[in-house]
């Protein structure tokens, strides 16, 4: 095939006509396909993408977005973290909405800026994005979410955050809580003790309530709840103190690193995992897996919300007279490894536990907030 050449004498940037030629199919299912509609096979969508990367083709967005009234950006919320759910929440939703062909506009927010989320969604809709996802929620006085706009929420919003358009999406992470703790209980375990994640967060108050709700269910003691701030550091913390309880044999911790720091505590103390304390996580991090002992824990399909809620949104974005979409559960999956077991019999001495000193040069474990 002789490519057309540019007024320059070089090559002519590749047109739609040609990815069409090359993929083998029309002008119509190449634009549908670049535009990101739906109701294109998988295998067909594959050819046309395969070729435009291999021509250099590029749509031209300005156009586009003149054409359609929309500008083809979706706008993120997202909070200044590298924490791994929020992180891999928001890879999910640049892969889905690259793969939908709309471009991300992300703002960053901090835990501690009051008002955070409603600056940062201003923000975005100054920009004219089409629609906005909030990624892992958080109490920071913030306003209603707008309607100007869909907006999608990754997890769980306040009643009075919603607004006319907004959509939900997420695990439920209740049900995810009691699973962790329903495991323990049913190897044999009297109580289960929490290690929670910030108050300010809806995930760790929604893993709190699930626990609760567990033990309730089971007719078991509510233990004081041990405090963290998702951080192995604070696991670390948490376990110096719960280390020292003779009442300990289970723990659930609301994320893997502080699962993580807790049996770093727990070791250092005397205590074997899970010979003498049995720990869950939440999550499942690559990391999960590779510790010592491997980590029993809740895994999170963060692909799957994410691409999910994408949909729903860009649903919503181009249907703007339709009713709104509802997301769908996900179904709870318990990654069972070797940091749990029954409880100790307690029918010889109990373990010794050791005081654990503070690391060397600190009077306590470091936060990493």
């Amino acid at each position: 095939m002789t490519r057309a050449r540019g007024r320059d004498g070089g090559p002519a940037a590749p047109r739609g006509v040609d990815v069409a030629r090359a993929a083998g199919v029309s002008q119509k299912t190449v634009s549908r396909v670049l535009n990101g509609e739906r109701y294109v096979s998988v295998d067909v969508r594959r050819r046309v993408l395969e070729a435009a990367d291999r021509l250099g083709y590029r749509l031209n967005t300005a156009a586009r977005a003149l054409a359609s009234g929309r500008s083809r950006t979706i706008g993120v919320v997202a909070l200044g973290t590298a924490l791994y759910g929020p992180a891999s929440l928001l890879l999910g939703v640049e892969r889905a909405a690259r793969d939908a062909g709309y471009a991300l506009s992300v703002v960053n927010t901090l835990e501690g800026d009051q008002g955070g989320v409603s600056g940062a969604v201003q923000s975005l809709l100054e920009r004219g994005v089409d629609g906005i996802v909030v990624s892992e929620p958080i109490d920071d006085d913030a306003d209603p979410l707008p309607s100007e706009v869909p907006v999608l929420v990754l997890g769980a919003p306040a009643g009075g955050r919603t607004g006319e358009r907004t959509i939900a999406a997420g695990v439920d992470s209740e049900a995810l809580a009691r699973a962790a703790t329903e495991h323990l209980l049913d190897l044999g375990h009297p109580t289960v003790h929490h290690l929670a994640g910030p108050e300010r967060w809806f995930a760790a108050r929604d893993r709190l309530a699930g626990w609760r709700q567990a033990l309730a269910a089971h007719g078991r003691e509510q233990p004081p709840v041990a405090q963290g701030d998702w951080s192995a550091a604070s696991g670390y913390a948490a376990g110096r103190e719960l280390a020292a309880r003779s009442d300990l044999t289970a723990v659930f911790a609301a994320n893997d690193d502080m699962a993580v720091g807790l049996i770093g505590a727990l070791t250092e103390a005397g205590l074997r995992v899970p010979q003498d304390v049995s720990v869950v996580g939440f999550d499942d991090i690559p990391l999960a897996a590779y510790v010592r002992p491997p980590l029993t824990t809740v895994r999170q399909p963060f692909d799957a919300v994410a691409g999910e809620g994408l949909r729903l949104l860009v649903h919503a974005i181009e249907n703007p007279e339709a009713e709104l979409p509802t997301a769908q559960g996900h179904p709870v999956e318990l990654v069972v490894r070797s940091s749990t077991a029954p409880p100790p019999a307690r029918t010889g001495p109990a373990p010794v536990r050791h005081t654990v000193p503070p690391p060397a040069g600190e009077a306590h474990a470091p936060s990493a907030a």
